[in-house]
């Protein structure tokens, strides 16, 4: 099954989309690790990213298109995916079918993750980062074994900018109103399930699953 994660800024998609990929047994496919990765390695793709990003600059929609080309090209995608991070408009959700249209893919289903502006700001609030390997942390809700220090590399973690409240609001509201659009083409097309979000991750994963059971009951999941 090919399931995209919607939902605003501290829904939980990073979360419950690699934790859902691993019960499936299917790729985690993330915008943002795929930018990472290309950085990373030093592709033609990440060098071209970086000079955006190095200026502070939003990558552009273009380069982000041929990285998820590239990516759905690879056989492992073919026993279905899980998709985070993309697409944030509709614009990127046309694009998504041109892309997968190339393998002969489509989107089965497109989870929304339907939480509170309240649950939002307290998960963003308390975010830590890695400063190396990006790992991400919360001071209550999973805190590292070693204060601002990260399990996975022993690095420094830190809040970022953007995970103050004040900005954290102005985010969500950019998001109701850019996103808005993408839940109501997915709602056009049959495919959305809202799912309540605000309850702790297990919960919610479990809810997640359920809606995957009654769409496709021949999947294996995994404990």
């Amino acid at each position: 099954m090919n399931i995209v994660l919607l939902g605003p800024p501290g829904a939980g998609k990073g979360t419950q989309s690699k934790r859902l990929a691993e019960r499936l047994g299917v790729p985690h496919i993330s915008t943002g690790d795929l930018l990472r990765k290309n950085v990373t390695e030093g592709t033609g793709l990440g060098r071209e990213a970086k000079s955006y990003m190095d200026k502070g600059l939003l990558v552009p929609d273009e380069l982000v298109t041929r990285m998820l080309t590239g990516r759905f090209e690879q056989k492992d995608v073919r026993s279905g995916f899980i998709l985070d991070g993309y697409p944030r408009n509709t614009a990127q959700a046309k694009t998504l079918e041109g892309i997968l249209s190339g393998p002969g893919l489509d989107i089965d289903m497109a989870v929304y993750l339907d939480t509170s502006e309240e649950v939002i700001v307290q998960r963003l609030s308390g975010r830590l980062v890695c400063s190396k390997c990006g790992a991400n942390y919360h001071s209550t809700n999973m805190p590292p074994k070693k204060e601002m220090v990260c399990d996975a590399c022993s690095a420094a973690l830190y809040q970022r900018a953007d995970d103050k409240e004040e900005t954290i609001r102005r985010r969500l509201e950019v998001y109701n109103n850019e996103s808005a659009p993408v839940i109501d083409y997915y709602s056009a097309k049959g495919i959305l399930k809202r799912l309540a979000a605000d309850g702790e991750a297990m919960a919610v994963l479990d809810k997640i699953i359920d809606l995957v059971r009654e769409e496709d009951d021949s999947f294996k999941i995994q404990k």
